[in-house]
């Protein structure tokens, strides 16, 4: 699995709602919740952006399974790498940190 970086000295302070909300920013479709529900939490926010660009990215992979040849490969790669990195933000949460995801996070800076 990819190593993933953490921001210096960044540890939630918030309860077990921003906690919650967090740990939704990364079950698919949900990580609008937090978006719309809790702008202003800054460790929420942090992990509903990640949580946004990967399910863009699953989105995405999606379309790849019109691809002739490769398609079925590469929605498997796009949705295996997914999978995991929305793992790595659900341990992250849980471990109230704020972990920058490899190449999820120079897109969610974007945002």
């Amino acid at each position: 699995m990819a190593e993933t970086q953490m921001i210096e000295g960044e540890v939630a302070t918030g309860g077990r709602r921003s906690q919650l909300l967090a740990a939704l920013s990364y079950l698919g479709i949900l990580c609008f919740v937090p978006l719309i529900v809790s702008r202003d939490d800054e460790f929420v926010y942090f992990h509903a952006k990640q949580g946004l660009v990967l399910w863009m990215w699953s989105v995405l992979a999606m379309f790849t399974l019109h691809v002739p040849g490769i398609g079925k490969w590469l929605f498997g790669v796009s949705s295996m790498a997914v999978v995991l990195l929305s793992l790595a933000g659900l341990a992250s949460v849980v471990l109230r940190r704020t972990w920058k995801l490899p190449l999820i996070q120079n897109v969610a800076a974007a945002l």
